[in-house]
């Protein structure tokens, strides 16, 4: 059970990278067009939010997860994320979810690290 499990996984994540690569092809073919004055601005506005990362929500699991890859404390985490320690610590037990900008900051650290804020 377990290896079709991994195997899921695994074809979900293909699916998304190519689905990424896809985009990212799409969107440099949409910025050349745009930069030779073959689109106008409204259109690659477009493009540019049909491409955007897709927001993932996180689990409890994964959020301490997070923290601990990068080996802060819930208070230092959470000034990162610009929230009180209190709301990580209930992130991280499921009594709370992530919403809006904190959500799509934990998925930016979760994907590039925390070097990405600074």
């Amino acid at each position: 059970m377990k290896k079709s499990i991994k195997s899921s996984k695994r074809r979900a994540f293909q699916k998304k990278s190519k689905k990424s690569d896809i985009l990212a092809v799409v969107h440099e073919t949409a910025k050349s067009l745009y930069d030779s004055d073959l689109m106008d601005v409204k259109t690659m506005h477009s493009f540019d939010v049909m491409c955007l990362p897709s927001v993932r929500n996180l689990t409890a699991k994964e959020i301490k997860k997070i923290r601990l890859r990068e080996k802060l404390s819930q208070p230092v985490f959470a000034g990162y994320l610009n929230a009180s320690a209190s709301t990580v610590k209930k992130w991280e037990t499921g009594e709370k979810h992530p919403t809006g900008p904190a959500l799509k900051l934990l998925n930016l650290i979760a994907d590039k690290g925390l070097n990405v804020l600074v």
